[in-house]
C-alpha cells in the first residue's frame, strides 16, 4: 500500500463521518426553525411554540394509515376534538425523553376532548416502534409511517413538522393551530394545548 492512500482514506472516512453526523442531527433535532416564507400567519413564542389565531388557521391535511397494531386510523374521525399529533421515531433520543410526558398529559386531558395520535416515522422495523410504546407505556394510537410520507402532506408555509420530534395540534374544527419542533415536557405541552381546550 502506498503512503498516499492512508491519508486519502482517513480524509474520506472523516468526510463520511461529518455527513452522517449532519444527517442524524437534521433527522432528530430539537431545533426551532420556522416554516415557510412570506406571510405564514403564525407566531413563534419564546418557548419555540408557533401558534395561529383562530380566524387565520388552515385545514389540517388528511392523515391516515394503519396503526402499529394494524388497525385503520383517519385523524379526521376525531373532528370535534383537539388532536395532538406527535411525530416520533424509536431511534430518537428526544422522543424517548418526551414519551412519558405525552402519555401523562393524554390521560389528564382525555375527558376534556383531547385525542393524542402518534405518527411513527423512519422506523424500518415496526417491532422497534411497538417496543418503544411498550417501554414507555404509550396507550394512544400511532400511525406507522416508515417512509415519512405523512410529513409531506403538510403544505409548505403552514405549521408543518420539520424535525423529529415535532408536535402539531389540530383544533376542534380540524385546523392547524399550534406546532413545536422541540421535545416537550408535560408543562410545555399543557401550555400548547390548554388554550385550545378552552376555545369554544
Amino acid at each position: 500500500m502506498s503512503s498516499g492512500r492512508a491519508p486519502r482514506r482517513r480524509s474520506t472516512l472523516l468526510a463520511a463521518t461529518v455527513v452522517a453526523g449532519v444527517l442524524v442531527l437534521s433527522a432528530c433535532s430539537g431545533g426551532t426553525k420556522a416554516g415557510g416564507g412570506g406571510n405564514t400567519n403564525f407566531v413563534t413564542g419564546s418557548g419555540g411554540i408557533s401558534t395561529v389565531a383562530k380566524g387565520d388557521r388552515t385545514d389540517a391535511p388528511k392523515l391516515d394509515g394503519a396503526t402499529l397494531n394494524g388497525e385503520a386510523l383517519d385523524v379526521t374521525d376525531y373532528k370535534g376534538k383537539v388532536v395532538v399529533l406527535n411525530f416520533w421515531g424509536s431511534w430518537c433520543g428526544p422522543c424517548r425523553a418526551e414519551a412519558k410526558h405525552f402519555q401523562k398529559v393524554s390521560e389528564e386531558t382525555a375527558a376534556q376532548g383531547v385525542q393524542f395520535v402518534g405518527i411513527n416515522t423512519r422506523d424500518p422495523q415496526r417491532t422497534n416502534a411497538v417496543n418503544f410504546e411498550q417501554d414507555f407505556g404509550v396507550t394512544y394510537p400511532s400511525i406507522y409511517d416508515p417512509t415519512g410520507k405523512l410529513l409531506l402532506r403538510f403544505p409548505k408555509g403552514t405549521l408543518n413538522p420539520q424535525a423529529i420530534p415535532s408536535t402539531v395540534v389540530v383544533d376542534r374544527d380540524g385546523k392547524l393551530a399550534a406546532r413545536t419542533l422541540a421535545a416537550l415536557d408535560a408543562e410545555k405541552l399543557r401550555k400548547m394545548i390548554d388554550p385550545l381546550i378552552a376555545e369554544k
